[in-house]
């Protein structure tokens, strides 16, 4: 197997007829994912979505992929293909587009549906191709053929993308279920006429390889809710993706079996179901769906709220629920249903979200207590039936850590592709296919671009290391007034803290030391304002590091008079 290696050097140029893989966001990571494809000097993107932050990224809002490596060929670009509507895929688009707003956007009715919403809050319009299952279309020097897959989204696409160097199969997110609730499965039949004409490169979704055996089916969840339903006698709060179309389908008719009302809680989750109802890819059942602003009115045991944070994220309803910080109160025999699996790194702030919940005596059903959901994605199993369906020359796992990329590869090698032919690529990392084959040969700068609030790209990590401190180990800021003549120290040092338990008056066995060190570095020639910070900074630092134990931010200020 390839393996990127951190000294990977810059690429060569692309050989003639040969295609180029460059994943800028997706591998090696659950999220941001989108695949730059390069041939004859033209550029196709499959997908533009994001990564939420994680715990040490305090004040980040979202994570882009970084578009510097196409930043100055937008002119390039044919068009942007998006396999399915979740904001991993699609929520870097309108970041994507503000480089150039009239690239063609690819997708299902449903994916296009999702992005033409988030993109009006950015104030484009954009270009949009609606494309559907058995369609192609041709981008530039890309021959695209679109695959109807299962997910846990409706209207989620596998695209073929044909090209003189050979044909690349990408299959998005993904799974076999055979019994899907919209009557929509993978189409294996596709699957073998592309495995028979021949796929040069498979680049398949890999979150669920280190899982044996198959994905339990969507409809087995059915039978779970509905008895979860059955034994609630007040509220019913479920959180969910904003965009999970089957599983509010789910609940919907348990409330409707049930004599319950629904009511959408979240901005995200209120758009996303109004286009899914409206677009026919949610039934709602008559007389079900009501305001929030009516269920206070209503005998708790004909509410079901229906909100997003299953991921713990703390602006969510279900997080804001649980800190008391919704106008929603959970109370004592409330049950509460979380109806989605922990993506990799949230499980600290879902479990924070699930005890604050069980604290206000709420019953909370989650996928470690009953099966309340099902994975999105293919385990072990299906991926070796595709395998054996395509037999394809060259394969190039893609969404996931680095862990399940390696489980796929492992899987692709016992159906028989030879172990070079399996590239293991991570992100920034430059694959090309060259006469068949396909093979690691540079990488290009790739780092995370955070949100943070209206600022894009400018919040580095170094900033986000002081705002890790500042959390951690508080602040400190010293004040000293120095004479510029003589170095004498006129006023001060002062010294205050935030973040410590300790008053400021434990500060005061360490300003004699801080004038003493400011006068001798004045007497030795140290008369520049910026050294005699430093001293102050050095001085107060070992202080606290041996007194205190603590490593705090330190904001040292001297003003000559």
């Amino acid at each position: 197997m390839s393996h990127p290696h951190p000294e990977l050097g810059l690429p060569p140029v692309l050989p003639k007829g040969g295609l180029r893989v460059v994943a800028l966001g997706g591998l090696g990571e659950i999220g941001r994912n989108m695949a730059v494809l390069e041939h004859e000097g033209r550029l196709l993107i499959i997908d533009c979505g994001v990564l939420f932050p994680e715990d040490h990224q305090p004040g980040v809002d979202l994570i882009l992929p970084d578009f510097d490596y196409i930043a100055d060929r937008m002119d390039d670009v044919e068009a942007v293909v998006l396999t399915h509507g979740h904001e991993d895929h699609i929520g870097a688009v309108p970041y994507l587009l503000r480089l150039r707003k009239d690239i063609p956007v690819v997708g299902s009715q449903l994916t296009l549906a999702f992005v033409e919403a988030k993109l009006k809050e950015h104030r484009i319009t954009p270009f949009t191709l609606a494309v559907k299952e058995g369609q192609r279309e041709s981008f530039g020097p890309f021959d695209c053929e679109f695959v109807a897959v299962n997910h846990s989204i409706p209207d989620a696409l596998a695209v073929a993308v044909r090209t003189a160097a050979g044909t690349v199969l990408h299959t998005g997110d993904f799974k076999m279920d055979q019994l899907p609730l919209d009557g929509r499965i993978t189409d294996l039949r596709a699957f073998a006429r592309l495995g028979e004409e021949g796929v040069d490169l498979f680049m398949v979704d890999s979150t669920n390889a280190e899982v044996p055996g198959f994905t339990t089916h969507e409809r087995e969840i059915g039978p779970v809710l509905d008895n979860v339903f059955a034994a609630a006698d007040k509220r019913i709060i479920v959180a969910s993706f904003a965009s999970h179309v089957h599983r509010v389908q789910q609940v919907m008719d348990a409330a409707h079996a049930h004599g319950r009302k629904v009511a959408l809680v979240g901005r995200s989750m209120v758009r996303n179901m109004g286009i899914a109802a409206e677009l026919g890819y949610l039934t709602v059942p008559d007389g079900v769906l009501v305001d929030v602003k009516q269920v206070d009115d209503l005998p708790a045991d004909q509410v079901v709220l229906m909100c997003t944070g299953s991921q713990g994220e703390p602006m969510a309803a279900l997080s804001r629920m649980a800190n008391r910080d919704h106008r929603v109160e959970v109370g004592h025999g409330d049950t509460v249903i979380l109806a989605s699996s922990m993506i990799p790194g949230n499980e600290n702030a879902v479990f924070r979200v699930i005890n604050g919940l069980m604290r206000l005596g709420a019953t909370v059903v989650h996928q470690g207590n009953a099966r309340v959901h099902v994975s999105g994605h293919a385990s072990a199993g299906e991926l070796l039936y595709c395998y054996n369906i395509l037999r394809p020359r060259n394969v190039m796992p893609v969404h996931g850590e680095v862990r399940h990329l390696v489980a796929n590869g492992a899987i692709a090698v016992r159906s028989g592709v030879p172990a070079d032919r399996v590239v293991l690529a991570e992100d920034g990392v430059v694959v090309d296919l060259v006469d068949g084959r396909a093979s690691v040969v540079g990488a290009v700068p790739c780092g995370y671009v955070y949100v943070d609030g209206s600022s894009v790209g400018t919040i580095t990590d170094a900033e986000l290391k002081d705002r890790r401190i500042l959390g951690e180990e508080g602040f400190i800021s010293i004040f000293a007034v120095v004479d510029s003549a003589t170095g004498k120290v006129l006023a001060g040092p002062q010294i205050q803290a935030r973040g410590f338990a300790e008053d400021d008056a434990v500060f005061e066995s360490i300003q004699p030391d801080v004038t003493r060190a400011l006068e001798e570095a004045a007497m030795g020639g140290s008369a520049d304002v910026h050294q005699l910070q430093q001293v102050m900074r050095r001085v107060v630092g070992r202080w606290v590091s041996n007194r205190l134990r603590r490593r705090p931010m330190i904001i040292p200020v001297v003003v000559e008079a």
